[in-house]
């Protein structure tokens, strides 16, 4: 088995304890691969040992990697999205993870009407007020899923997270825990159309405890194909 195999098997297995730890089955969990970065190469790789979710930061560098590579897979978005992009996001992905504000939400469904498309997309959150990242904040998030459920063509599937950066993964578990507990409340509200079946939390950092607290889609990138190569483009 290839290094990047061997690495996959390894997070598969720590997602089954850590999803075993919470009552949880390895099938609750979808293993996102991140390739912000990585040559098309090893991205294929992946995919041939069983990744079904590529995960990317820029619309642009998507575009081509899927054009390459075809859509076999699901190609979802995890990076900032401007407005500007829309009108490619929508013909691009499988699901947008970072819906974050009603005027890309507005521009989307603008263009998936044009594109004759349906959106899977996630609320992004920001749960720690950080200015260096975007998402929502907070409790915001459920004023904007009201608004954004009116919009035809978009379908709210749950919600996304990223939390600060920890050098010991129990620091985020506050923050995933939270993220759940949003979820639960929003669900209780019963909003039309909205499904919060998804909860996008964890990297490579801290996947494991986020697993354990509810994640359904974690994003992990340097367990997979290690350091990235900042040169590339």
């Amino acid at each position: 088995m290839s290094v990047i195999g061997k690495n996959i098997e390894k997070v598969r297995g720590k997602i089954a304890d850590a999803a075993g730890k919470s009552g949880r089955s390895l099938s609750d969990v979808r293993l996102m691969a991140v390739t912000k970065t990585v040559d098309d190469e090893r991205i294929m790789e992946a995919i041939e040992v069983g990744v079904d979710i590529i995960g990317e930061n820029y619309v642009q560098e998507a575009k081509r990697k899927i054009e390459k590579m075809g859509k076999n897979v699901e190609w979802h978005l995890i990076g900032h999205l401007q407005t500007n992009k829309a009108k490619y996001a929508v013909r691009l992905f499988d699901m947008i993870h970072s819906v974050d504000r009603l005027g890309v939400a507005v521009e989307l469904d603008k263009r998936a009407k044009l594109s004759g498309n349906f959106v899977k997309i996630l609320i992004e959150v920001n749960l720690s007020g950080e200015e260096s990242k975007s998402g929502v904040i907070g409790e915001g998030a459920i004023d904007l899923i009201r608004d954004v459920s009116l919009l035809e063509t978009l379908s709210i599937k749950g919600l996304m997270t990223m939390p600060p950066w920890f050098d010991e993964p129990e620091d985020a578990r506050p923050f995933f825990s939270a993220l759940r507990g949003l979820r639960d409340r929003i669900a209780e509200e019963n909003i039309d159309g909205v499904h919060m079946d998804e909860l996008s939390m964890g990297m490579t950092g801290d996947y494991a405890v986020a697993v354990e607290e509810g994640a359904t889609i974690v994003r992990v990138g340097r367990a997979i194909f290690g350091e990235r190569d900042y040169t590339m483009k």
